[in-house]
């Protein structure tokens, strides 16, 4: 270490920089794991339910990976050409109506890429709610997201990225 006072202002110039850095980054990596989720968390505070598209039988229309935000609605509302999404067994399903047969309590849905309807109505019991939003690529990026190996990641993340900010403040303290 120099005992001159350019030396003394250079090595301060140089003490700055580091915990700068460490800041900056440790800013960009918790607000990054905070926007991955918010689009999760506002749709759930707004009401809606969030899926992940895995087949292509809405394609073009709803292409696979992408994640579709349902809105939960009464059956009667639903109108024809509407996309629904429904219990299908152990699965989500998002299909177009074809018909709602209001005396019946069903449904005839048809999958945009399938030539024939489905084969079995959707009872109103099964209905989730009505597609409303989706967007295309973001579904599978969230699935990963929220599985339970994608949390503990992000979790290892935004702890990255808090001691990068902890340790800025402990440079800058030296």
């Amino acid at each position: 270490m120099s005992s001159s006072p350019q030396g003394l202002e250079a090595n301060r110039r140089g003490g700055k920089l580091v915990p700068a850095l460490c800041n900056i980054f440790g800013t960009l990596i918790l607000v990054s794991v905070i926007a991955l989720y918010l689009p999760i968390t506002l749709a759930h505070a707004r009401g809606y339910e969030v899926y992940n598209v895995v087949s292509g039988s809405m394609e073009p229309a709803i292409p696979v990976g992408s994640v579709i935000y349902v809105e939960t609605l009464r059956a009667e509302d639903v109108a024809e050409g509407d996309v629904i999404a429904f219990h299908g067994g152990s699965s989500v399903i998002a299909h177009r109506v074809v018909k709602n047969r209001v005396g019946e309590g069903e449904f005839i849905t048809k999958g945009d890429a399938n030539e024939e309807n489905d084969m079995n109505p959707v009872g109103y019991n099964e209905l989730i709610g009505r597609v409303c939003l989706h967007y295309p690529v973001v579904g599978a990026f969230l699935e990963v997201c929220t599985s339970n190996v994608g949390k503990v990641y992000l979790i290892c993340f935004a702890a990255c990225g808090a001691m990068l900010n902890m340790l800025a403040g402990r440079l800058r303290n030296r």
